[in-house]
């Protein structure tokens, strides 16, 4: 490769490190060239390029992007898997770890979650939570909040998987602490019964003034 040419993939690896903020850093060594395609093939679906790339070109597009934590990942035979802003790092993680699994082969370093270093045990964390459409369903019916918190929801993009997370511990810890409001309501609404029955007591008694004034 001629040095234009690596100085043209350099600045196109770099613009794309700065476009993602979400990506998993894996050793490809022992996949075959047709394993690789059936691997791409899969991520596409979930919004993920697996790319190839050389270490030395990735080290100076990681510099220029000032993505400095990729730097301690890029160490042998080295392939990343770019999500996109709207692609879903939860299936990504988990076909990579299925692949992993399966093979032996492909060993994944870690990566990049919303701009955050991950390691390779994130990674395979982050592969064992639900679907991101399960996950924002259950945060959906845990939520109390408003109807544009809600609607924000819908039309986040993937990429604040993390928020999504962080906000459906918290809202679990709130229902926790909420739990004993049901009993309190019941308890305000006990003495509404007897108020209700003392109102015919006032009516009589009106009724005795009146015949007495009679």
């Amino acid at each position: 490769m001629q040095r234009k040419e690596k100085e043209q993939v350099v600045a196109e690896l770099a613009e794309r490190l700065k476009a993602t903020d979400t990506l998993i850093v894996a050793d490809y060594r022992g996949l075959t060239v047709t394993e690789i395609g059936e691997l791409r093939d899969q991520l596409v679906q979930h919004g993920a390029r697996f790319s190839v790339v050389k270490n030395t070109l990735t080290r100076l597009a990681a510099e220029q992007a000032g993505t400095k934590d990729l730097l301690e990942l890029v160490d042998g035979p080295t392939a990343i898997a770019f999500i996109d802003p709207e692609g879903d790092p939860v299936a990504t993680a988990k076909v990579l770890s299925d692949v992993s699994k399966a093979r032996d082969v492909l060993v994944i370093r870690g990566g990049l979650l919303d701009g955050k270093p991950i390691t390779d045990a994130d990674v395979k964390n982050l592969s064992k939570l639900p679907p991101a459409d399960v996950l924002r369903a259950q945060l959906v019916g845990a939520l109390a909040g408003s109807l544009t918190t809600v609607v924000g929801l819908f039309t986040a993009p993937l990429r604040d998987l993390v928020n999504l997370i962080d906000a459906r511990i918290t809202q679990l810890e709130e229902q926790g602490e909420a739990a004993p409001e049901p009993e309190a309501e019941a308890e305000t609404v006990e003495p509404e019964a007897p108020a209700e029955e003392s109102e015919p007591e006032e009516s009589e008694t009106t009724e005795e003034e009146q015949e007495d004034g009679n």
